[in-house]
C-alpha cells in the first residue's frame, strides 16, 4: 500500500533543525520548540504527548520529552539545549492539537536557552528546511 506524499506548511520566520524535525522560535530571552508537520507526518498521528517537568535541564539532542503514536513511543529529541520554564498543557491534554496546528497552539516547550549562540549555528532557515523535505519526499507539497 502506498502512502501518500507529504503535503504541508514549513512557515518562514521560524528555525528548523534538520536532524529532528524540530522548529525553534525566538521570543525575547526565550525559545518555544515544537515538531515541524513534516516530522509529524513521518511519525504519524500524535494520540499522546508528555513533557518533561518544569525546571528540567535538557541538552541538544536528548529528549525534551515523549509522544505516542499508533505503533510506538518516541522521544522527542530538542534541537537546543534549555532549561524548561513551560510545557504546553494544551498539547498534553489533547495531543491532536500537535497534528492540527504545530506551529501555533500545538508548540511543545517554552524554553530558557543555555546555549544559544554556540547552537544556533545548526538550525536552518525556511528555504534550508523546505530543500532537506524535497530530499527525503521528492513528491512533498508545500502549501
Amino acid at each position: 500500500m502506498s502512502r501518500n506524499p507529504f503535503r504541508g506548511v514549513v512557515p518562514d520566520g521560524l528555525l528548523y533543525d534538520t536532524t529532528h524535525d524540530m522548529w525553534v522560535r525566538r521570543e525575547g530571552d526565550e525559545v518555544v520548540i515544537g515538531a515541524t508537520a513534516f516530522g509529524l507526518f513521518l511519525a504519524g498521528e500524535i494520540i499522546a504527548f508528555t513533557a518533561k517537568p518544569k525546571g528540567a535541564e535538557v541538552e541538544r539532542g536528548r529528549g525534551l520529552g515523549t509522544v505516542e503514536c499508533a505503533k510506538t513511543v518516541l522521544a522527542v529529541h530538542t534541537p537546543i539545549s534549555f532549561v524548561l520554564l513551560e510545557a504546553n498543557e494544551a498539547a498534553e491534554e489533547r495531543p491532536s492539537i500537535l497534528n492540527r496546528d504545530p506551529y501555533t497552539a500545538g508548540w511543545m516547550v517554552r524554553s530558557r536557552a543555555t546555549a544559544w549562540e554556540a547552537e544556533r549555528a545548526r538550525l536552518v532557515d525556511a528555504a534550508t528546511y523546505r530543500t532537506h523535505v524535497r530530499r527525503i519526499e521528492p513528491e512533498a507539497e508545500f502549501l
